[in-house]
């Protein structure tokens, strides 16, 4: 076993040498959420149903192509993969059997990744469950054990589901995330954190529905924990943590009245039937449900429609043969029924609602909210979580991801205030995420909205743009603090963030113009860098994202790599006979030349590159949307940030427009002479011979190496003990319209100025 890369010491990350670690990282890869074989994305419906024969060998890129994406990874500056997973590809054909085929692979690239030196955290990843309710990460076996009948979900509204919707090309944008408030979602949610609660009926193979479901999820997470710790030569070094669950959700626990939408309920789209509309039509019956778009203003009713599932049921018929995957379900649990119609919420005679606060209150009567739900019921998975992944992989950090945008656990002082522990919250600019549109004029600060700190939503208003952002950032520090106050003194990681690229109805991809993006991009780093986060893993890179499939995912574009756009540069200009050595600047006044390139890059990355499917030539796509390739805000993401700082990081952060770099520490020991302090400075903002740096003491140098296997350019900078600075100036350009510059020249149409440092 290798020893710890990372250590976590009064919040902040260490390496071994004691300096103060930023992970800087992305979510890798989008492609792990469908299957490989059949290669079935979201709006494929050709054998859909026929979950028990898939599997994920190639997920999340074939081995051959690895090199590709981490040594391009690695150039824009990333030192850190939220390696993405599912569930469903450890155990897809039925419960206990794993598919090592799958495990094997895994291993493989995560050994391919160690030559980049990136740190790894797993990430157990769902989307309201399953594919088969709309989303991704569990089998399609857990929702037949939860008494569910997937093939009917689309005539009863259980769940809307990309691969099922009549039109897929014409299914609604984000739509899928109102899943989490229909029957499917609702129910297994609840099952999976409360059955025993709230669902004692609910008995297989002589386990309460909650111990069963989640006991497999446990053992498939806790199968590959092992299998990567038996290998040898990841744990510590390569695989640094796990995460818990990506976005869990309470299901129905803590609603207080079944036949309203909770007023903390925000997001609404398509039909918004209520949890008690939901069992009625799960049930086969005829409900008219208020209908609600999502406007510059956020949600608003827009009407009423006569959802009629024609009989159809989302339970499983009476008949159904339970044999199939090997399990026993015990008599009292009766399939052809509504499982809560079994539990006295409705009578199913009368179609009349029984107990609609059955959910309120727990068996031993307390009275549940949502931070009731993440103390009791998310802590109890949690700690099982952190004990099992900790059986196999002994000092592992546990990312702990609490449910999105809600208090996390109070457990500051406690016994779970683990020193092992990271704080994972997730944060989206929801307007700009559901309108697919960049306003720069104004926002919401939602988070404000949530915790109750406006009289009204409209004072949580933010007009202009430098407002917008502050905002973005505001919250963000509120997000950190929050995990102060209530976890105790750990790093915050924050482990999504990102923005859809299919803005103003793809308008980028017709003209080449990103700015919008670039706009959208820059506020959401802006906000980070500004909070005090420890780091962040931005959604999404994706291998095979296409313009007019964009993620393939339920119609998300959100991949910063696509491949109907270009890379961007890796320098400003390309490298000449007599330029292309690595060199290194010393001091504010010495000029060199360019680095070469990396063995992989814009230029011979087709020829390099082995998988066919990951291709620029494909004719399926409409010709309009890729007459004007453009570099995909790149310009925004290919950012500068500190990588080892000696001492403690006070603040940092990156100007775009002016292209200036600031960073301010305190140290308390002077600057070692082989581990200085660090930082990614990207040849694309920071050509050499064009940057201008200023230090309040000490000695820096900008080099190019190979590093862990991608050729990056760093700036090393030696310094005394106490509180210094450093400002680097680099290339400032016009706009940030990027789309136009042909390859070979690169930025010949870009206006370049160079400014003295004040």
């Amino acid at each position: 076993m290798s020893p710890l890369r990372l250590t976590i010491e009064d919040g902040l990350f260490r390496d071994s040498h004691g300096r103060q670690i930023t992970l800087r990282g992305i979510n890798v890869a989008g492609d792990a959420k469908y299957p490989s074989n059949p290669d079935q994305p979201s709006h494929i419906p050709e054998d859909f149903f026929d979950g028990d024969n898939v599997n994920f060998h190639t997920r999340p890129f074939p081995r051959e192509d690895a090199h590709i994406h981490f040594s391009r990874l690695k150039r824009w500056g990333y030192n850190t993969i939220r390696y993405v997973f599912t569930w469903e590809a450890i155990e897809p054909s039925r419960p206990g059997v794993y598919d090592e085929e799958w495990i094997q692979h895994t291993i493989e690239i995560l050994r391919l990744a160690k030559d980049y030196g990136f740190y790894i955290f797993m990430d157990p990843h769902q989307d309201v469950w399953s594919r088969f309710s709309g989303g991704s990460g569990a089998p399609m076996w857990t929702l037949y054990a939860c008494g569910l009948n997937p093939q009917s979900f689309a005539a009863t509204e259980a769940a809307l589901v990309h691969n099922t919707y009549p039109d897929p090309a014409t299914f609604p944008k984000m739509i899928w995330s109102t899943n989490y408030t229909r029957l499917a979602c609702q129910t297994i949610f609840t099952f999976f954190f409360a059955g025993r609660d709230f669902a004692p009926k609910c008995i297989i193979d002589g386990k309460n529905i909650q111990d069963y479901l989640r006991d497999h999820y446990l053992d498939a997470c806790s199968h590959l924990a092992k299998r990567i710790h038996e290998a040898g030569d990841l744990e510590d070094d390569v695989v640094i943590g796990w995460e818990s669950m990506n976005e869990p959700n309470r299901g129905l626990v803590g609603w207080s009245d079944l036949s309203t939408i909770p007023t903390e309920q925000k997001l609404q789209k398509g039909t918004s039937p209520t949890a008690w509309q939901a069992m009625l039509t799960g049930s086969g019956r005829v409900c008219e449900i208020d209908t609600w778009d999502f406007g510059g203003m956020g949600p608003y009713k827009s009407g009423r429609v006569l959802v009629d599932p024609q009989g159809e049921s989302a339970w499983l018929p009476a008949d159904y043969d339970d044999s199939r995957y090997g399990y026993k379900r015990d008599p009292g649990w009766k399939l052809g029924e509504c499982v809560w119609a079994q539990h006295g919420v409705w009578d199913p005679s009368t179609d009349t609602l029984l107990k609609k606060n059955y959910f309120k209150k727990n068996p031993r009567g307390e009275v549940l909210d949502y931070e009731q739900f993440t103390n009791i019921y998310f802590m109890e998975f949690y700690r099982k979580f952190r004990d099992t992944i900790r059986a196999q992989h002994k000092d592992c950090i546990l990312f702990c991801q609490p449910p999105v945008l809600e208090i996390p656990p109070s457990i500051k002082g406690t016994a779970d205030d683990d020193p092992k522990m990271v704080y994972a919250p997730h944060y989206y600019d929801g307007l700009t995420l559901m309108t697919k549109k960049w306003n720069r004029y104004w926002n919401v600060d939602v988070l404000g909205v949530l915790r109750g700190r406006y009289m009204s939503p409209a004072f949580a208003v933010k007009i202009g743009e430098t407002a917008i952002r502050n905002c973005f950032k505001d919250q963000l520090s509120a997000i950190v603090q929050e995990g102060l106050d209530y976890m105790g003194n750990h790093p915050t990681i924050l482990t999504e963030f990102g923005i859809p690229y299919d803005m103003d109805d793809k308008y980028a991809y017709k003209t080449g113009d990103y700015s919008s993006q670039s706009g959208a991009m820059d506020a959401n780093h802006y906000a980070i860098e500004g909070s005090s986060m420890a780091g962040y893993t931005l959604w999404l890179y994706m291998t095979e994202n296409k313009h007019h499939l964009g993620d393939q995912w339920n119609g998300e574009d959100l991949s910063i790599f696509s491949v109907d756009d270009r890379l961007l540069p890796l320098s400003p200009v390309p490298p000449t006979p007599s330029n292309d050595s690595t060199t290194t600047l010393e001091g504010p006044s010495t000029k060199i030349g360019f680095s070469n390139e990396s063995t992989v890059n814009p230029r011979n990355l087709k020829a390099k590159l082995k998988t066919p499917s990951i291709s620029s030539e494909a004719t399926d796509k409409p010709p309009e949307l890729t007459s004007a390739p453009g570099f995909r805000a790149a310009e925004a993401y290919v950012r500068p940030s500190p990588i080892s700082t000696v001492g403690k990081i006070l603040n940092h952060g990156f100007d775009l427009r002016n292209c200036i770099f600031t960073l301010r520490l305190h140290a308390h020991k002077a600057s070692a002479e082989d581990h200085p302090t660090e930082i990614f400075l990207p040849e694309f903002h920071f050509p050499k011979d064009q940057c201008e740096v200023e230090v309040t003491g000490g000695k820096w140098t900008i080099s190019t190496d190979d590093s862990d296997g991608g050729f990056i350019q760093t700036l090393r900078w030696w310094h005394m003990d106490g509180e210094h600075s450093i400002r680097v100036k680099g290339v400032q350009r016009q706009n940030m319209r990027l789309g136009k510059e042909e390859e070979e020249g690169y930025l010949d149409q870009c206006q370049q100025t160079k400014c003295s440092v004040m």
